[in-house]
């Protein structure tokens, strides 16, 4: 007999239907910590994050600076020569460059992590952003690392001129953090939290509720059962038959 729970026991089946019901009833709990963690994340993010502001400036580098004589040669050329540019302009002589000029009190690493360059696909269109916690020295930065980048580019690679595309904004809006994206990432972390815990809760509870357990994890029929009378019930009846 004892061999028989013990197999019965260690066999175990996962009941899906009862585990969608137990989170049906559970779900309240479950929209409940997504909402909490959710709010919890949020206001984290808003007293513990500093925001950041991202400034864009763009040039255009052309072969030659003649418009009328210009080829279709000297146009694949200046397109494949923009990944010369972003080398150049992330190189220590533009960098200390602009770190001179405005008297920024950081080394050349620190400002290359606020110094992205990106140029987009087929264009000959290079865009210079930094990104600063202050959105005026964000846009101040970003035009001196054009201008101090714009006179290197010319020097080394004997061109004749860098044309400004577009001048550096004063962003109204931090970039980052994104309150949108924390909240929902804190909500879906509520949610498998508390998913996880019901579930867990549920396979780790092996007491005998009612007879349908007893037959289903003991293998047994069940001869009779005996009704629970609490004593907060013996009470009132009490109560009543003096009242009586």
């Amino acid at each position: 007999m004892e061999n028989q729970t013990v197999n019965n026991d260690e066999e175990r089946e996962i009941d899906l239907g009862e585990i969608v019901h137990l989170l049906l009833s559970k779900l309240w709990i479950i929209i409940l910590s997504g909402v909490v963690f959710c709010l919890a994340t949020v206001m984290g993010t808003m007293l513990l994050v500093t925001p950041k502001y991202e400034s864009t400036t763009k040039i255009v580098v052309l072969s030659k600076q003649d418009s009328n004589t210009l080829t279709n040669q000297d146009m694949q050329i200046s397109t494949s020569l923009t990944k010369d540019y972003v080398e150049l302009i992330k190189s220590r002589t533009v960098t200390e460059g602009v770190i001179a000029q405005l008297g920024l009190d950081m080394t050349h690493e620190q400002l290359l992590k606020k110094l992205s360059v990106d140029t987009p696909t087929d264009t000959r269109v290079v865009s210079i952003t930094i990104k600063d916690t202050d959105p005026y020295t964000a846009a101040e930065i970003a035009n001196a690392v054009r201008d101090v980048a714009s006179k290197h580019i010319q020097q080394v690679m004997d061109i004749k001129a860098v044309n400004v595309v577009e001048t550096a904004n004063i962003p109204d809006e931090p970039s980052s953090p994104s309150l949108l994206k924390s909240g929902v990432i804190g909500a879906a972390l509520g949610i498998l939290l508390s998913l996880a815990i019901v579930v867990i809760v549920y396979l780790m509870n092996d007491t005998v509720k009612t007879p349908e357990d007893v037959e289903k994890y003991l293998g047994l029929s069940v001869l009779g059962t005996i009704p629970y009378v609490s004593k907060l019930g013996k009470k009132s009846k009490k109560k009543k038959k003096r009242h009586a």
